[in-house]
């Protein structure tokens, strides 16, 4: 009878603290210390989190264990933040991913040109369409989710994203790739809204950064997958992924996916803009291989940096995506591209997505070198380097610069000592 009455109290007690305006973090510190809960073995000089903490019941963070970070790109250029405090280029930790989908807080991050991100009020940014169409609109936020969403999943990778023989790290040689789920509007739904003119076959989208980034695309793009993304991972935006509104065109390269979105006009002719300047190629022939990505694979594991503790069994575990649509298989080779063999696809391949696959290997302990290579949907095979070499009539080196968009076949060699190392070095 005693003890239940000295529940009761404490329950009433705790009560009285949240009604006088106790938070639940100080409250569950001061019981905490009122009972003398023991520390984790190990973390005797941490400074653990009360399990009712502002910063866990709020938003919560992951274990001090976990401790995967994004890192400036590429290793030794420009730093980010640099001495103005802008954000160049940071690209995601994939030695260390799991499944597909990337989490918004490692999302590889690219600006236009380091501009400074904007702070923008979402009940003050509108978005216009406006050009070649019947009816312009303005939309605010409210008036876009008054539309029917559509959620889904897509790759974003940088034309930056190339592997050389100086990189150490699958974080260093394709970090500036990342897969998200994205929510909001297709492109098609709104300008069907606005009705197009027949002389509609090219817009631009352009956002509201300090450096204006805008992208011309065809208007067929627009009609087909782009997406007018509000959403992320099922949150908002993070500021550093385009808040409050993005536009996805999937498959593209990611400077065409506009951050910050406040502007589409749609217009007869290609228009050259700030990023399809910067993004123009010196030989003619190579122009052809400014818009998609792909077909393009990488193992993750094992890769750069890594150590197989010894011989036996591993899985073997990599990411494979493509602009041209799904992912239709993954080869894994373990003795250098002498002989192919056909992995797992460990999810159900989607249009412009990452997937994870999966090939069991039992190691024997002699030095190798292992490497992947990607088949789409539409029949596009990723090929080795010294292939590209001989399409384009270079000299067969692995080290050199792959003309247009990087998705060379990567290899990694597999010392006797099991370190891992980068295989175009």
């Amino acid at each position: 009878m005693d003890s239940k009455r000295t529940n009761r109290r404490e329950l009433l007690k705790g009560g009285a603290a949240l009604a006088g305006g106790v938070t639940l973090g100080e409250l569950a510190a001061s019981q905490a210390q009122a009972h003398d809960h023991p520390m984790t073995p190990g973390s005797e000089n941490a400074s653990p989190m009360i399990l009712g903490s502002k910063e866990l019941v709020e938003y919560g963070q992951r274990s001090r264990y976990v401790t995967s970070v994004r890192i400036q790109h590429p290793p030794g250029g420009r730093p980010s933040p640099d001495l103005f405090g802008k954000v160049f280029h940071v690209a995601s930790p994939l030695q260390d991913s799991v499944g597909v989908i990337t989490p918004s807080s490692l999302h590889y991050v690219a600006t236009t040109r380091g501009s400074y991100m904007p702070d923008i009020d979402p009940k003050l940014h509108t978005l216009t369409i406006h050009g070649l169409v019947d009816q312009p609109l303005t939309l605010t936020m409210d008036d876009l989710k008054r539309f029917p969403s559509v959620t889904r999943l897509h790759f974003i990778e940088c034309a930056g994203n190339r592997h050389t023989p100086q990189q150490k790290t699958v974080q260093e040689t394709h970090g500036m790739t990342s897969c998200a789920e994205w929510t909001g509007v297709p492109l098609s739904t709104l300008l069907k809204e606005c009705g197009l003119k027949g002389s509609a076959t090219w817009f631009v989208a352009e956002g509201a950064e300090e450096v204006k980034g805008a992208s011309s695309m065809p208007i067929s793009k627009a009609m087909d997958d782009c997406l007018i993304a509000y959403g992320m991972n099922g949150e908002a935006l993070r500021p550093q992924q385009g808040f409050p509104v993005r536009i996805i065109p999937p498959g593209f390269e990611g400077i065409f996916h506009t951050k910050y979105l406040r502007r589409i006009k749609v217009v007869d002719r290609y228009y050259m803009n700030y990023n399809d300047f910067g993004h123009l190629r010196p030989d003619p022939k190579e122009l052809a291989l400014s818009e998609q990505i792909g077909p393009k694979s990488v193992i993750t594991y094992p890769s750069g940096g890594q150590q197989l503790p010894g011989r036996g069994f591993y899985e073997i575990s990599g990411l494979a995506w493509s602009g041209g649509g799904a992912i239709r298989t993954v080869e894994v080779s373990t003795d250098g591209g002498k002989k192919w063999n056909l992995a797992e696809l460990k999810t159900t391949p989607q249009r412009m997505a990452h997937v994870r696959f999966g090939y069991p290997w039992t190691w024997d302990g002699n030095a190798t070198e292992i490497l992947s290579r990607a088949t789409d949907e539409i029949g596009q095979v990723q090929a080795l380097r010294e292939q590209i070499a001989q399409w384009w009539n270079v000299p067969v080196e692995r080290n050199y610069r792959v003309p247009g968009l990087d998705n060379s076949v990567m290899p990694w060699k597999i010392a006797k000592d099991g370190g891992v190392t980068n295989g175009l070095a």
